[in-house]
Protein backbone atom coordinates (compact mmCIF):
# COMPACT_ATOMS: atom_id res chain seq x y z
CA UNK A 1 0.00 0.00 0.00
CA UNK A 2 1.87 3.49 -1.22
CA UNK A 3 1.75 5.98 1.87
CA UNK A 4 3.48 9.23 2.55
CA UNK A 5 3.79 8.34 6.27
CA UNK A 6 6.99 5.79 7.61
CA UNK A 7 4.66 5.85 10.61
CA UNK A 8 1.29 5.75 11.48
CA UNK A 9 -0.48 5.38 14.95
CA UNK A 10 -4.27 4.72 14.31
CA UNK A 11 -6.37 4.99 17.72
CA UNK A 12 -3.32 3.44 19.93
CA UNK A 13 -4.35 2.69 23.72
CA UNK A 14 -2.13 0.73 26.23
CA UNK A 15 -3.10 0.01 29.52
CA UNK A 16 -0.51 -2.16 32.25
CA UNK A 17 -2.04 -5.09 33.56
CA UNK A 18 -3.56 -4.11 37.07
CA UNK A 19 -3.22 -0.54 35.95
CA UNK A 20 -7.31 1.32 36.26
CA UNK A 21 -6.22 3.79 34.06
CA UNK A 22 -4.74 3.95 30.16
CA UNK A 23 -0.92 4.74 29.71
CA UNK A 24 -1.66 6.18 25.93
CA UNK A 25 -5.36 6.55 24.95
CA UNK A 26 -6.72 7.25 22.07
CA UNK A 27 -3.18 7.91 20.75
CA UNK A 28 -3.04 9.44 16.54
CA UNK A 29 0.02 10.33 15.09
CA UNK A 30 1.33 10.41 11.12
CA UNK A 31 4.75 10.68 10.70
CA UNK A 32 6.05 11.95 6.95
CA UNK A 33 9.58 10.09 5.60
CA UNK A 34 12.48 12.29 6.96
CA UNK A 35 10.54 14.35 9.52
CA UNK A 36 11.30 14.89 13.06
CA UNK A 37 8.72 14.94 15.52
CA UNK A 38 9.27 15.36 19.19
CA UNK A 39 7.04 14.43 22.43
CA UNK A 40 6.40 17.04 25.07
CA UNK A 41 4.85 16.42 28.57
CA UNK A 42 4.90 15.98 31.99
CA UNK A 43 6.78 12.82 33.34
CA UNK A 44 3.88 9.75 33.60
CA UNK A 45 2.07 11.11 30.39
CA UNK A 46 2.88 8.32 27.93
CA UNK A 47 6.03 9.26 25.80
CA UNK A 48 8.43 6.34 26.81
CA UNK A 49 5.50 3.95 26.66
CA UNK A 50 4.09 5.26 22.98
CA UNK A 51 7.78 5.13 21.68
CA UNK A 52 8.29 1.79 23.10
CA UNK A 53 4.82 0.23 21.23
CA UNK A 54 6.70 2.33 17.92
CA UNK A 55 9.92 -0.04 18.84
CA UNK A 56 8.32 -3.12 19.57
CA UNK A 57 9.13 -3.32 23.02
CA UNK A 58 5.56 -2.97 24.31
CA UNK A 59 2.52 -4.10 22.43
CA UNK A 60 -0.78 -2.01 21.88
CA UNK A 61 -4.32 -2.87 23.82
CA UNK A 62 -5.36 -1.99 21.00
CA UNK A 63 -5.42 0.10 17.54
CA UNK A 64 -2.41 -0.20 15.04
CA UNK A 65 1.09 0.78 14.40
CA UNK A 66 1.87 1.09 10.35
CA UNK A 67 5.47 1.18 8.86
CA UNK A 68 4.92 2.39 5.31
CA UNK A 69 1.95 1.29 5.48
CA UNK A 70 1.76 -2.05 6.83
CA UNK A 71 0.68 -3.55 10.64
CA UNK A 72 3.93 -4.17 12.67
CA UNK A 73 1.77 -4.34 15.82
CA UNK A 74 2.75 -7.32 16.70
CA UNK A 75 6.01 -7.31 14.82
CA UNK A 76 8.94 -8.17 17.21
CA UNK A 77 11.50 -5.67 17.73
CA UNK A 78 14.26 -7.22 16.01
CA UNK A 79 12.07 -7.48 12.89
CA UNK A 80 11.52 -3.69 12.50
CA UNK A 81 13.80 -1.38 11.04
CA UNK A 82 13.68 0.78 13.84
CA UNK A 83 16.75 1.67 16.33
CA UNK A 84 16.60 3.49 19.95
CA UNK A 85 18.58 5.80 22.21
CA UNK A 86 17.14 4.73 25.99
CA UNK A 87 16.71 7.39 28.56
CA UNK A 88 19.48 4.58 30.59
CA UNK A 89 21.41 3.87 27.09
CA UNK A 90 21.48 0.41 27.59
CA UNK A 91 25.15 -0.20 26.88
CA UNK A 92 26.93 -3.51 27.58
CA UNK A 93 29.55 -2.63 30.66
CA UNK A 94 31.34 -5.65 29.11
CA UNK A 95 32.54 -4.53 26.17
CA UNK A 96 34.59 -1.60 25.22
CA UNK A 97 33.22 0.97 22.81
CA UNK A 98 34.00 -0.23 19.60
CA UNK A 99 31.83 -3.58 20.60
CA UNK A 100 29.27 -1.85 21.92
CA UNK A 101 28.98 0.14 18.62
CA UNK A 102 29.96 -2.65 16.38
CA UNK A 103 27.16 -5.22 18.09
CA UNK A 104 24.28 -5.16 15.82
CA UNK A 105 26.15 -4.71 12.71
CA UNK A 106 28.07 -8.28 13.49
CA UNK A 107 24.87 -9.73 13.84
CA UNK A 108 23.03 -8.01 11.20
CA UNK A 109 22.74 -9.89 7.11
CA UNK A 110 23.02 -8.16 4.15
CA UNK A 111 21.01 -8.96 0.92
CA UNK A 112 23.78 -9.54 -2.29
CA UNK A 113 22.56 -11.05 -5.69
CA UNK A 114 24.51 -13.73 -6.63
CA UNK A 115 24.29 -15.65 -10.38
CA UNK A 116 25.25 -19.33 -10.74
CA UNK A 117 27.03 -20.26 -13.61
CA UNK A 118 23.86 -21.22 -15.41
CA UNK A 119 22.79 -17.58 -14.83
CA UNK A 120 20.53 -17.65 -12.44
CA UNK A 121 20.49 -14.89 -10.30
CA UNK A 122 19.09 -15.33 -6.45
CA UNK A 123 19.48 -13.35 -3.21
CA UNK A 124 22.13 -14.65 -0.62
CA UNK A 125 22.34 -12.95 3.08
CA UNK A 126 25.90 -12.46 4.64
CA UNK A 127 27.21 -10.88 7.49
CA UNK A 128 29.19 -7.84 6.72
CA UNK A 129 33.14 -8.08 6.71
CA UNK A 130 34.88 -6.83 9.51
CA UNK A 131 36.74 -3.86 7.52
CA UNK A 132 33.07 -3.06 6.84
CA UNK A 133 32.13 -3.17 10.04
CA UNK A 134 35.62 -1.18 11.23
CA UNK A 135 34.32 1.62 8.59
CA UNK A 136 30.77 2.09 9.87
CA UNK A 137 32.03 2.27 13.56
CA UNK A 138 34.82 4.86 12.45
CA UNK A 139 32.04 7.11 11.08
CA UNK A 140 29.45 6.66 13.82
CA UNK A 141 32.15 7.75 16.50
CA UNK A 142 33.33 10.25 14.12
CA UNK A 143 29.56 11.75 13.87
CA UNK A 144 29.65 11.55 18.17
CA UNK A 145 32.80 13.23 18.18
CA UNK A 146 34.36 10.12 20.12
CA UNK A 147 37.19 9.39 17.37
CA UNK A 148 40.04 7.33 18.97
CA UNK A 149 37.94 6.14 21.55
CA UNK A 150 37.36 2.76 20.35
CA UNK A 151 39.15 0.46 22.75
CA UNK A 152 38.26 2.44 26.01
CA UNK A 153 36.06 0.38 28.71
CA UNK A 154 32.45 1.63 29.40
CA UNK A 155 33.37 2.04 33.14
CA UNK A 156 35.64 5.05 32.12
CA UNK A 157 33.29 7.22 30.44
CA UNK A 158 31.32 10.31 31.85
CA UNK A 159 27.20 10.03 31.53
CA UNK A 160 27.44 12.54 28.58
CA UNK A 161 30.55 10.47 26.54
CA UNK A 162 27.71 7.14 27.44
CA UNK A 163 25.04 8.67 25.71
CA UNK A 164 26.58 9.77 22.72
CA UNK A 165 28.03 5.90 22.89
CA UNK A 166 24.39 4.91 23.19
CA UNK A 167 23.53 7.33 20.03
CA UNK A 168 26.51 5.91 17.84
CA UNK A 169 24.99 2.56 18.48
CA UNK A 170 21.67 3.42 17.15
CA UNK A 171 22.63 5.25 13.75
CA UNK A 172 25.38 3.14 13.15
CA UNK A 173 22.80 0.47 11.89
CA UNK A 174 21.14 3.18 9.66
CA UNK A 175 17.36 2.29 10.65
CA UNK A 176 14.53 4.04 8.57
CA UNK A 177 13.35 5.38 11.75
CA UNK A 178 15.15 6.08 14.99
CA UNK A 179 13.69 6.73 18.63
CA UNK A 180 15.58 9.15 20.94
CA UNK A 181 14.11 8.44 24.74
CA UNK A 182 15.40 12.29 25.95
CA UNK A 183 18.65 11.19 24.35
CA UNK A 184 20.72 14.35 25.36
CA UNK A 185 19.89 15.56 28.97
CA UNK A 186 24.00 14.11 30.28
CA UNK A 187 24.79 16.54 27.70
CA UNK A 188 26.23 20.26 28.20
CA UNK A 189 24.75 23.03 25.89
CA UNK A 190 27.12 23.07 23.49
CA UNK A 191 27.45 19.51 22.68
CA UNK A 192 23.94 19.04 23.13
CA UNK A 193 23.29 21.71 19.60
CA UNK A 194 26.36 19.39 17.89
CA UNK A 195 24.46 16.35 18.25
CA UNK A 196 20.87 17.82 17.14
Amino acid sequence: KETNYIIELNNVFKKFEGNEYYSVENFNLKVKKGEFVTFLGPSGCGKTTTLRMIAGFELPTSGTILLNGEDISLLPPHKRPINTVFQRYALFQHLNIFDNIAFGLKLKKIPVEVTDKKGNTKTVYKHLTKDEIKSKVARALKIVDLEGFEKRPISTLSGGQMQRIAIARAIVNEPEILLLDEPLGALDLKMRKEMQ
